[in-house]
């Protein structure tokens, strides 16, 4: 489901998608369970994919881009989230390779002031015969360079990252 009609945060570079954080992926501590951050993310990624051709529905995939595997998952938690309701996902990508690519992601407060958690995400697209690292589409280039990073001022894009 996309938040499309939702007004997304300003960014200077990726993208901004609210998700909701419903009371079953809190804990018992009334906090959001730390293995519901990944559920999370993989909700504010699919409709950005999907609002751009690129998805699973009705049992295949609209691009072979859809199938790849996580590759790497890492967090660092600031912030406990502390109940229900929407939560600023900002994601981005660092890298975008032959065949692998590497988010980087924050969870924040919707008026962005909390910075909740943040890591990074690899992920390679894979033959889906072989189960071997492939090449991106061309149609997945021209998704991720929306989501890419810009290199600092002075820097290749290979330096400044």
């Amino acid at each position: 489901m996309s938040n499309a009609t939702i007004e997304q945060p300003a960014v200077e570079f990726g993208h901004v998608e609210r998700v909701p954080v419903h009371f079953d992926d809190l804990d018992a501590l009334g906090i959001l369970h730390n293995a519901r951050y990944a559920v999370l993310l993989e909700r504010a990624l699919t409709p950005y994919w999907a609002d751009r051709g690129v998805s699973y529905q009705g049992g295949r995939t609209s691009a072979p881009d859809v199938f790849h595997a996580v590759r790497e998952f890492t967090i660092t938690y600031r912030t406990p989230i502390t109940g229900t309701g929407p939560v600023a996902v900002h994601f981005w990508l660092e890298h975008f390779g032959t065949s692998s690519a590497e988010y980087a992601f924050q969870f924040r407060s919707v008026d962005g002031r909390t910075l909740h958690a943040e890591g990074r995400r690899a992920i390679v697209r894979l033959d889906p015969a072989t189960l071997r690292p492939t090449a991106w589409t061309e149609t997945g280039r021209a998704v991720a360079a929306t989501l890419l990073r810009p290199a600092p001022a002075g820097l290749t894009a290979d330096q400044g990252r």
